[in-house]
């Protein structure tokens, strides 16, 4: 099960974090993922993948719903993955994790 995106604070940290095949052996900072076609892959990404996340310690787990035109935010709270905010496209995504960055979210369901 690999996320559709990452990203890590520390790029120093990121070659300890990879094996020789380049798979991730811990949590990265930030995973975000774009829902898959399908029941299963959906129930997948958001029962699945949010729990082994969870568990595993990353600290936000976005969920991009292209049918719905919607952004999902979990973040880590008291000790698991947490939904904090739902967005739409005339909103503007933050993240702690990301001081400064602001994305339009319209500009993602384009």
């Amino acid at each position: 099960m690999e996320p559709d995106a990452v990203w890590v604070s520390d790029k120093n940290r990121l070659p300890q974090m990879l094996d020789e095949a380049g798979h991730l052996t811990e949590a990265p900072d930030l995973i975000i993922e774009s829902l898959s076609p399908g029941t299963q892959n959906e129930r997948r990404d958001r029962e699945v993948k949010l729990k082994l996340y969870s568990v595993r310690g990353v600290r936000e787990y976005w969920i991009v719903n292209w049918r719905t035109t919607k952004l999902e935010v979990y973040r880590r709270q008291t000790a698991k993955l947490t939904l904090v905010e739902t967005l739409f496209p005339g909103d503007i995504l933050r993240s702690h994790l990301l001081p400064g960055f602001e994305l339009q979210l319209q500009i993602v369901f384009l």
